[in-house]
């Protein structure tokens, strides 16, 4: 199976749900060709390692300014400032010059509202060739919980700005396309409620987790009083989050175990978050080599969600380095797990402080939890049974345009 895969950033470990697509859909016999753009030299030598894992990597440089003029033009106009912010045109006419000299491909595969007009393109050009969607998340619903949860000023301005024209895009975009993959119930759910005409087929394609990569510690031993934050630390959901568990939930910790630490660990941290570190408990590290002995040896993982999308990475993350993780039900609602057993559940600061002191408490439970975690993503959401879900996928839609040919 030739597989043309469209993504408007370039795969790495932090972008994991591309590369761990790829990667494992490489693995299990499909020629997988990437398409995508660069903006720097990290990304290029993301590109370079990437291409490792696959068939070959076409790529286009994207300044950042090209990116910016881009969506500052699309103000006037109906489209999403998202749907414009990666377009290329060089990479599509790309694709279409090696279909022109080649036997093209089986299916195109499209990531993401910012690589939508990827897809949109080659189907208004190639209609009998299938077209998979991957929206990911729906953008509209994000940006909904954004404009009125996000404490970046910035973060709910856009969201607002560009709402009413992305649930319009995605209403459209529902129906485009041969099939629509997305990574939760509640977010595929949001995204049908846009439909502007029968919409396609959609299928809950969840994240996975590297069982080999992230896994409990061979000798690690847990610090005893450890709470972890992780993710990448510019984007806005993050830094509400670490505000938040740092300001309302550590100082309702800290009156009952003053020593508890509370480590931030992510590239890119602001000022505000870096400036926690006033209190000596709270250590924020930017990027980091390795984030795996954070997790192995933290006595507990906090994702306190105040807004977001799909499912938190870093819940699945600490769940396979057998660390215990304590979220809300808004997190909750893009995962399978069993409140209480997998994963123990609060939703007020007072609640958050109290079931990370009982896991920080009783060792008995601290094993329960993280062992229970572990074994909930090795069964949910291991990257080699997603990939062949998503390779059926592509079977169906592939014998779908030879029935209509």
């Amino acid at each position: 199976m030739k597989i043309a895969y469209f993504v408007p950033y370039v795969p790495n470990l932090i972008r994991v749900r591309p590369y761990q697509l790829i990667a494992h859909l490489s693995a299990l016999g499909a020629e997988v060709t990437v398409f995508t753009v660069t903006t720097n030299e990290g990304d290029v030598e993301d590109a370079k390692a990437l291409k490792r894992l696959c068939h070959a990597v076409v790529r286009e440089h994207q300044p950042a300014w090209r990116s910016y003029w881009q969506s500052l033009a699309a103000l006037p106009a109906r489209q999403p400032l998202q749907s414009v912010y990666s377009w290329n045109p060089t990479l599509v006419e790309r694709f279409f010059k090696l279909c022109d000299a080649s036997s093209c491909f089986d299916v195109v595969h499209v990531e993401h509202l910012r690589g939508s007009m990827f897809g949109t393109t080659i189907r208004s050009r190639m209609p009998s060739l299938p077209v998979v969607w991957d929206s990911v998340d729906c953008i509209s619903h994000l940006f909904e919980l954004t404009s009125s949860e996000s404490r970046s000023v910035f973060g709910r301005l856009i969201s607002t700005l560009d709402l009413n024209r992305t649930r319009n895009w995605e209403g459209q975009l529902s129906s485009a396309f041969d099939h629509v993959t997305i990574t939760s119930q509640a977010e595929k759910e949001a995204l049908l409620r846009l439909a502007s005409d029968t919409p396609s087929a959609v299928t809950v394609l969840p994240n996975g987790v590297d069982m080999e990569y992230f896994r409990p510690g061979a000798d690690a031993q847990r610090d005893l009083e450890t709470i972890v934050f992780s993710g990448k630390m510019s984007y806005h959901a993050n830094v509400s989050m670490a505000d938040f568990l740092a300001r309302e939930i550590m100082p309702k910790i800290w009156e009952k175990r003053p020593n508890v630490k509370l480590i931030i660990v992510g590239k890119d941290p602001p000022a505000n978050i870096t400036a926690l570190q006033a209190d000596p408990r709270i250590i924020v590290t930017g990027t980091v080599a390795d984030i795996r002995p954070y997790l192995q040896q933290a006595t507990v993982a906090a994702v306190p969600l105040l807004y977001g999308a799909g499912i938190q990475n870093k819940i699945l993350e600490a769940m396979a380095c057998k660390t215990p993780v304590v979220t809300n039900m808004k997190a909750m609602n893009a995962l399978q797990a069993k409140p209480g057993e997998d994963v123990l559940v609060a939703d007020t600061a007072e609640e958050f402080s109290g079931e990370i002191l009982s896991l920080i408490e009783e060792p008995a439970l601290q094993q329960r939890v993280g062992q229970a975690g572990l074994e909930y993503v090795r069964k949910h959401h291991d990257w080699t049974a997603l990939a062949g879900k998503l390779i059926r996928i592509y079977q169906g839609v592939i014998e779908q345009a030879g029935t209509n040919a």
